[in-house]
């Protein structure tokens, strides 16, 4: 005979298919009962209440108001998908008895069914919020329920039948032939990762150096950037931090193998014996505010007082209004992909060589703003290095279309310059890095106040893959006559597309400086060997090596864990994030997301959920404390987090192609202790890993 659970919601459900065969579809979408509870809100705020009930109850009106326009728009969401009309039931007992209610992705309280849309329906916060046996005491529209919640459940029901049961009792699943099959209830957990990951150490010592301790082993970090970690060390990275202080030193290695703690380390290295590197004439650049935020601690820890970490964006926007006051100060953040991808591509640089070369004029601002301005409407020379330097990379129309765009542009920026201030002209952020690349080419040096050279000691740029080479030459120009500059980075990581990066060696080519040494890291300390190989086979031929990365320890396995409906994985994420806030208050916790629009949609579910130090990061504005971050992909590049969730690693998210790939490989590496995947429908193709 089947378990009672099963009989259970073999029952529930029955009754629930009964009651919707006996409505029209229409009858699943009705508007009365919501129009009776807006007339019953009305008149509660007719009649006038205290502030704090009046409050709540505009508040539910206006929930319900909008569950009516929903519905009277005739979105589909507003039709019970009969197939599988809810993923969860509660049992309630309450001072009136027992009562069931179903959660689902619309809600239906029709002839006798209870189904609520688990997003804007205020009881589904008792599912949410409160585990089975719990007492619960909530307000809704000015009125509180008490009561205990006598069974929570999770169901999967396809084609109209139940699939499966995930109870507290146990984990039920119908095995066809074999019937229903109970297993034990070995509820996945993200746990043990809190100060337990082994930095650099192999051997007896990899037990005593912990990430999330002092070295010691004793004070556990609540500051989640990075640490100084002069004690941690290995041979490799110490080979490179005291490298020679002239020349190009080009550190390359997989995520989590220390490329920018030893580009950090180095500077300390250099400043130690020769104190000029402790100045504004070095600067450690990297590509986001995210990363500059991340690393900022690190340098005075050193005892590196006052040598710039900045981003590139903010460097270069810095220099240009210096150099070129009277254009437009404001930057525009929506050009066209097809302006972006150019104005980044390598052959942009080498077109400005040419027009500057081949164009008579004075060594004034003048002639460069021309040089720039000429460049981007010069339809012939881009054709022409186009064809010769990045052959159907770009086509006739894509230039054409370029140029029309600049054309219209210009005419903005020059009757600015011309003193129409009514005028609202804007430049790209890509303009920054031309002009100055003009200057250098025309003029020559930059310049600070008083006419004094712009001349760095020392430049060390991270994640120099998602820099375009354009950018890295204007660095380049402000190099003294040491050339001293490190540039870490790993193409296996590389997310910016735009910037043309292909390989080290092509990269070096458009810098003109061909034939670089690129040095190595090998060892992977961030990661457990799982999160390690599982990133590794994500790449596929992506791969830069055929061997994998070394590591110094294993971990719990990576797990992809399959929902149907988003509603239930919210649940689902919601009693794991939960019991690990409680079990681990210090550890660092990050939903990646594969879009803005999915982080709001997590992030206003999970918030319902009352759970603590939740926050969705927006702008790169991480807190770096102890919590849960929500945020996209692409915003948590250099950084790391204790555990990661990938949500909707599906197919419709990550379809199989290069960028896809080493997006996932990206967020899947941001991972220190544990990673877990979650999906809505079909896998991304490159996944293989473990079901739940």
């Amino acid at each position: 005979m089947p378990h009672p659970i099963v009989e259970d919601e073999l029952e529930q459900l029955e009754g629930v298919r009964e009651k919707l065969s006996s409505l029209s579809s229409s009858d699943t979408a009705s508007e009365r009962p919501i129009v009776r509870e807006l007339e019953t809100l009305r008149d509660a705020l007719v009649s006038g209440s205290e502030n704090k009930d009046r409050m709540a109850l505009m508040q539910e009106f206006q929930r319900q108001q909008a569950l009516l326009n929903q519905i009277r728009a005739g979105k589909p969401t507003g039709e019970i998908d009969r197939s599988s009309p809810y993923f969860a039931h509660l049992r309630l007992r309450e001072e009136r008895g027992e009562r069931n209610l179903f959660v689902g992705r619309t809600t239906c309280i029709e002839n006798g069914l209870r189904i609520v849309d688990w997003r804007n329906a205020p009881i589904t916060r008792i599912f949410y919020r409160y585990q089975q046996g719990e007492e619960y005491e909530e307000e809704f529209a000015g009125r509180t329920r008490e009561g205990e919640v006598v069974a929570r459940r999770m169901v999967r029901i396809r084609d109209g039948q139940l699939d499966r049961i995930d109870a507290p009792e146990g984990i039920f699943q119908n095995r066809s032939e074999g019937g229903w099959q109970e297993s034990g209830h070995d509820v996945p957990r993200l746990a043990g990762g809190e100060a337990a990951a082994a930095r650099a150490y192999e051997g007896p010592q990899a037990g005593e150096r912990l990430l999330g301790t002092d070295v010691d082993g004793r004070v556990q970090r609540v500051d989640k950037r990075l640490p100084e970690i002069t004690g941690l060390i290995d041979p490799s990275q110490f080979s490179l931090i005291t490298r020679s202080d002239s020349g190009f030193l080009v550190i390359r290695g997989t995520a989590g193998s220390g490329k920018t703690t030893v580009a950090l380390h180095r500077i300390a290295y250099l400043a130690y014996d020769d104190p000029e590197v402790d100045s504004e004439r070095t600067l450690f650049v990297v590509f986001s505010r995210a990363l500059r935020n991340y690393v900022s601690a690190v340098l005075p820890s050193l005892g590196v007082q006052n040598v710039r970490v900045i981003t590139y964006g903010e460097w270069a926007s810095d220099q240009r209004r210096r150099h070129f006051p009277r254009l437009p100060s404001h930057q525009r953040e929506d050009a066209p992909a097809y302006v972006t991808r150019l104005k980044l591509h390598p052959i942009i640089g080498k077109a400005l060589e040419i027009q500057v070369r081949s164009t008579p004029g004075g060594r004034d601002v003048r002639q460069v703003v021309d040089d720039w301005a000429s460049l981007l409407t010069h339809q012939r020379l881009l054709r022409e290095v186009t064809e010769r330097e990045a052959p159907g990379q770009f086509s006739d129309d894509d230039i054409r279309r370029f140029v029309d765009w600049h054309r219209k542009r210009n005419e903005e920026v020059f009757a600015f310059m011309a003193g129409e201030r009514d005028v609202q002209a804007e430049l790209d952020p890509e303009d920054d890095t031309l002009l100055l690349r003009a200057w250098q080419l025309r003029v020559g040096p930059l310049q600070r106040s008083g006419k004094r050279h712009v001349r760095y000691r020392h430049v060390a740029i991270d994640e120099v893959q998602d820099f375009a080479p354009v950018e890295v030459q204007v660095l380049l120009g402000c190099l003294d006559q040491r050339k001293s500059i490190t540039l870490a980075g790993d193409t296996q990581q590389h997310v910016m597309q735009n910037s043309g990066f292909s390989s080290w060696s092509n990269f070096f080519e458009h810098l003109n400086v061909p034939g670089t040494a690129v040095e190595t890291l090998r060892t992977s300390y961030r990661s457990s060997h799982e999160i390690a190989s599982f990133a590794l086979e994500i790449l596929g031929d992506l791969r830069e090596d055929d061997e994998p990365p070394r590591t110094t320890r294993r971990g719990p396995p990576v797990e992809l864990f399959r929902f149907t409906d988003r509603g239930a994985c919210v649940a689902f994420l919601a009693d794991a994030l939960r019991q690990l806030s409680q079990a681990e208050p210090l550890a660092s916790i990050a939903l990646l997301t594969p879009t803005e629009q999915i982080s709001r949609v997590y992030y206003e579910a999970l918030e319902r959920c009352d759970l603590p130090r939740l926050q969705w990061v927006t702008d790169q504005d991480f807190s770096f404390e102890p919590g849960i971050d929500i945020t996209e992909v692409e915003q948590v590049k250099g950084l790391e987090f204790d555990y990661v969730v990938l949500l909707e690693a599906s197919a419709s998210q990550y379809p199989d192609t290069p960028a896809a790939r080493r997006r996932l490989h990206v967020g899947a590496t941001r991972a220190v202790h544990q990673l877990w995947l979650t999906t809505l429908g079909t896998p991304a193709p490159m996944i293989s890993t473990a079901e739940q």
